[in-house]
């Protein structure tokens, strides 16, 4: 990269065109977003996973978007902390995947708080990691406009692409492809610092998303959470899920259960990333790419196996 963008709360400029508002310290519910401007309108990637935190954020937009006012929302994909905040953005049009647009009605603020409101461990850890956030005031608020492989934009003449490479960390994921600014919004296809977590999989695709990603004209290219990388960030997660499907093909070999493989498998060199206890969804990710008719793990227990992994009891 030219120019390091500091990870920072707040707006950060990465182009003459193209801005991201970043929310460390990138965890669980602490998401990026992006804007793109131009000649009098805007676009934003992605709302945050509260009302509170989405009008911090377009506060500090404000001065922006007084000039290039926010015509369009893009939302990468169907996890509360890139949509919940979509009331706040009246009268833009809100732009998803098709499947994305199908999978966010079971989505919804309700299933998170189903998961706070869980007595032992799996309650707990809800609380733990996504205590914090205002789900109780949250009116869902969906696409106006679906597309399904590339969707090209012109915001006030600066082109924008939309290129769905899901289903990987969701079942619709897309990116959003600044193509004059060499600028790339990934979403959640990409976790910087932390454990990318396959909720959809295939694992093999999300791996293929990132060899797409990593022939996209791009140097500065924004995580959905972490600070702003360049392609060697696209890399480190290519390698860790290349990693992840190694591993858990190998004790599926064997017919070791998912669960028991999430024990007996040693993060290594990934032993530093932050939630580590993702593995747990990510090896069930691969199970099921390997048995289709496998049953599928409901949410919640899917909390209670990486509680378990993070060491909540």
């Amino acid at each position: 990269m030219t120019q390091e963008i500091p990870y920072t709360k707040g707006l950060h400029r990465l182009s003459e065109q193209c801005w991201v508002w970043l929310v460390p310290d990138g965890s669980w519910g602490w998401s990026n977003a992006g804007l793109v401007t131009g000649e009098r309108e805007s676009l934003l990637v992605d709302t945050l996973f509260d009302l509170g935190l989405t009008r911090e954020m377009l506060d500090g937009l404000a001065a922006i978007t007084a000039e290039h006012p926010l015509s369009t929302v893009v939302n990468t994909h169907a996890n509360g902390d890139h949509w919940f905040g979509n009331e706040l953005v009246t009268g833009a049009e809100i732009i998803t995947s098709a499947a994305t647009a199908a999978e966010m009605p079971d989505n919804g603020p309700e299933l998170l708080q189903g998961v706070l409101g869980q007595d032992g461990p799996i309650g707990r850890f809800g609380r733990h990691i996504m205590g914090q956030f205002d789900f109780e005031s949250i009116t869902p608020t969906y696409a106006t406009r679906t597309f399904t492989e590339q969707l090209r934009l012109d915001i006030g003449g600066t082109t924008v692409e939309l290129h769905c490479l899901g289903p990987a960390h969701t079942e619709g994921d897309s990116v959003v492809l600044v193509p004059g600014e060499g600028v790339l919004y990934a979403g959640d296809l990409l976790f910087i610092g932390g454990t990318p977590i396959s909720w959809a999989g295939p694992v093999t695709n999300w791996i293929a998303a990132c060899d797409r990603m990593l022939a996209m004209d791009a140097d500065r290219i924004v995580p959905g959470h972490g600070p702003v990388t360049d392609k060697n960030g696209v890399r480190e997660v290519r390698d860790y899920l290349e990693w992840v499907h190694t591993e858990a093909v190998e004790r599926h070999r064997r017919g070791m259960s998912a669960e028991d493989a999430m024990r007996d498998i040693s993060l290594g060199r990934f032993a530093e990333l932050n939630e580590r206890g993702r593995l747990a969804q990510n090896i069930l990710a691969v199970y099921y790419e390997l048995d289709p008719g496998m049953e599928r793990v409901d949410t919640r227990e899917v909390f209670r196996r990486i509680a378990e992994l993070e060491g909540f009891s």
